[in-house]
Order: structure tokens, then C-alpha cells, then sequence
């Protein structure tokens, strides 16, 4: 369909083109010097020691729970209003997840007592998601984990340039963990980040990363060494130069398009703060990423035919997210889970559009469809 106002678009121009060019021309297009100095810049704006470019956010957070040393017999807390590549990885481990609630319509990220309420003797993490790109309560988050000696992974694919308490997100945690997908702030089009402060673990993320061998290609061709040993099983979850290359150039525009996006974000706050809608994070206490606009619905409102009002005038919508534990597998898998505050949150929450790029007549235009389209599905008198 042909959208008058997408949901997401690309920031890209003749900076990414170039980029492009540049390591075509260079005739080296596996990993290599572009993705160092992409790991290298991402670490200095998230103030970390260690970054890693790799394929997909999903495989960083599989590095990052194996390389904390998850595995069967483990447990893995996480939220179930998130994309389902939070606790896939988990599993992917051989670990087993226990979903905790969210703090509620205000706050759609995870409840600190409610994830206090989840930890058992098999618990080893906890997987915090910024939602949107609004921090988690960090603080007590990580006060829990100091107490009960639990690792932290921060699901940060909405959170590329967000802060909390001056303090990048993630860089609280063990590990954080960065998407690039096309529709983030930061696209590449696939790809991802796994970042940490632990010498030990970029050890072994830097080892599993590439199939666990000593040296690499790059090493191997830039004359540094002339062969490898294998000493972990490791995976194929490399970078290449080419995202790396356009991950450069959209890294130099991620601070003006942050602002861009918060920019667009207050106006539809202030835009829609007479409707009939529940604003979500709207007193959020940090400096957010604004990667999502979600909002609420009135309870028992027609969600679809509401999003059916706005796809009529050109304007796309979604959901974010169906909750992991509704989903077929998971209902099999773990049948009696109850998230009273992620069931109602979900079963309301509709996502406009938001991208950098948004004109004035793009906004003018998804604000008057939603209050057309609330008038639509407001209950008769």
C-alpha cells in the first residue's frame, strides 16, 4: 500500500550511498577495518568498553546469554511485551524463561517488585526491555540483581542515544544488546550490537561470534597471523562491511534524529492530550530514544476498527506488542502465566507513526485521522 504517513521510514541519503561505495571499491566486504571502527564508535557513545557488530540483535542477545554462561537448568526473567527475539535466545540456550509484569498504562516497562516476585533458586538473569526506548527502572533493577547475585541483559534495540541518570542505556547491565533493523533509529537493515564493560565476557563473545577461532579472516589477511585454532563452539555471527558501513553513516545522525523524534513526540503529546487516549510515558524521567509513539485506547474500544479508520486515510498503525505468552508456542510451553497489567495494556495499545522525517502535514494528518477515527468507535449515546 501506497501510505501517505508510513509508520517508519529511512533516514538514508548520499552519505549511506557513499559509504556504500567506498568499501565496494575497497574490495573487502567481510568483516573488517569499516566494522572496527563502527564497534569502536558505538562504544564511545555508549561509554563501554567492548562493542560488537554482529548479524541481528537476536544473536546478540544469544551471545550475551551465553556468554554469561546460560544454559539448561537456568532461568531467564524478561517481560512478555516485547518482541519475541527477548526470550527465544533464551530458550535458544536451553534455558527457560518466567515473564514478569509490567509497572502499568503509564509505564509499559517491566515492574521491579515484579520481577522479585519471579526469581526462584534457578534464576541466573534478568532481561530488562526499554520499551520504545523509555529506560526501565534501572536503579532498582539493578539493586534487585545485586542482591540476589543476578546477571542483567538489556534489550536496547529501541534504545540507541538514551540516557538515564546521565548514563547511557545499556551500559547498566552485563550486557547490552542493539538492533539496526529498518525500522530503528539506527538502521542498517539487518544487524546488531552487543556491548559490555566485562573483560570477560567480550572474551567470549569475540570467540563465539566466529565460529570460537583464535584469528580472523581480516587478521589473516592484513598479514597478522597465519592460522587458527578453534577453542569454543562458536557461530557465524558476523558483521559485514557493508551495514557496518552504513551503520557509520547513520551513527553520524543519530543525535539530530533523536532530537527529531522527541521533537514529534511532544508535539503528539500535546496534540492528544484531550482525547480520549492514555499517553504512555509521558512523564518519563530520562532522556528517552523515542524509537516508538504508543498509545492506549479506551477500554473495550474496537482496536481494529480503529486502526481500519486511519489505514482508510492513508495513515499506518501497529501493535506493539502482542504479549510472548499469548502466543501458540508459548501458551503450550507455559500455560498457567497471568500478566494482569500486560494483558490490559496490550489488549489497548496502538502504535503511530514516528520517523525523523516527519512533516508538519504528516503529523497535521495522523492527528486529525485518530480523532476522526476516535469519534468512530466512541460508544453511542
Amino acid at each position: 500500500m501506497n501510505w501517505r504517513v508510513p509508520l517508519a521510514d529511512l533516514h538514508y541519503d548520499l552519505n549511506e550511498e557513499h559509504a556504500v561505495l567506498d568499501v565496494l571499491w575497497s574490495r573487502w566486504l567481510t568483516m573488517g577495518m569499516v566494522t572496527q571502527e563502527f564497534e569502536t564508535e558505538f562504544a564511545k557513545l555508549v561509554g563501554v568498553k567492548h562493542a560488537f557488530a554482529v548479524t541481528n540483535a537476536t544473536v546478540a542477545l544469544h551471545l550475551a546469554y551465553r556468554a554469561l554462561g546460560i544454559g539448561p537448568g537456568d532461568e531467564v526473567i524478561a517481560p512478555a511485551l516485547t518482541f519475541v527475539a527477548t526470550t527465544n535466545a533464551a530458550l535458544y540456550t536451553g534455558a527457560e524463561v518466567r515473564f514478569a509484569d509490567i509497572l502499568g498504562a503509564h509505564d509499559l516497562n517491566l515492574a521491579p517488585a515484579a520481577i522479585e516476585k519471579q526469581i526462584t533458586p534457578r534464576t541466573c538473569a534478568i532481561a530488562v526491555v526499554h520499551y520504545g526506548g523509555y529506560p526501565c527502572p534501572m536503579d532498582a533493577i539493578m539493586e534487585l540483581a545485586a542482591r540476589y547475585k543476578l546477571a542483567v541483559v538489556e534489550d536496547a534495540a529501541h534504545a540507541p542515544g538514551a540516557t538515564l541518570n546521565g548514563k547511557a542505556l545499556g551500559a547498566w547491565g552485563d550486557v547490552g544488546c542493539f538492533s539496526f533493523f529498518s525500522n530503528k533509529n539506527l538502521s542498517t537493515g539487518e544487524g546488531g550490537m552487543l556491548v559490555t564493560n566485562r573483560d570477560d565476557v567480550a572474551e567470549r563473545v569475540r570467540l563465539m561470534r566466529s565460529h570460537g577461532m583464535t584469528t580472523l579472516t581480516w587478521d589473516r589477511h592484513q598479514g597478522h597471523a597465519y592460522t587458527y585454532d578453534v577453542v569454543e563452539l562458536g557461530y557465524n555471527y558476523r558483521m559485514d562491511e557493508l551495514r557496518s558501513a552504513l551503520g557509520l553513516a547513520q551513527l553520524r545522525k543519530l543525535r539530530a534524529d533523536n532530537l527529531c523524534r522527541q521533537a514529534i513526540t511532544e508535539t503528539y503529546w500535546q496534540r492528544l492530550q484531550d482525547t480520549a487516549l492514555e499517553l504512555p510515558f509521558r512523564d518519563a524521567p530520562a532522556q528517552s530514544a523515542h524509537h516508538l509513539f504508543p498509545v492506549l485506547l479506551p477500554p473495550g474500544a474496537n482496536r481494529q476498527r480503529f486502526m481500519d479508520c486511519l489505514r482508510a486515510e492513508g495513515v499506518q498503525t501497529s501493535i506493539h506488542y502482542p504479549p510472548i505468552h499469548q502466543f501458540t508456542y508459548y501458551r503450550k510451553r507455559y500455560p498457567d502465566v497471568a500478566l494482569p497489567q500486560t494483558e490490559a495494556v496490550a489488549a489497548r495499545q496502538v502504535t503511530l507513526p514516528l520517523f525523523p522525517m516527519m512533516s508538519d502535514a504528516m503529523i497535521d494528518l495522523v492527528v486529525a485521522a485518530t480523532r476522526r477515527a476516535l469519534k468512530e468507535i466512541a460508544p453511542s449515546a
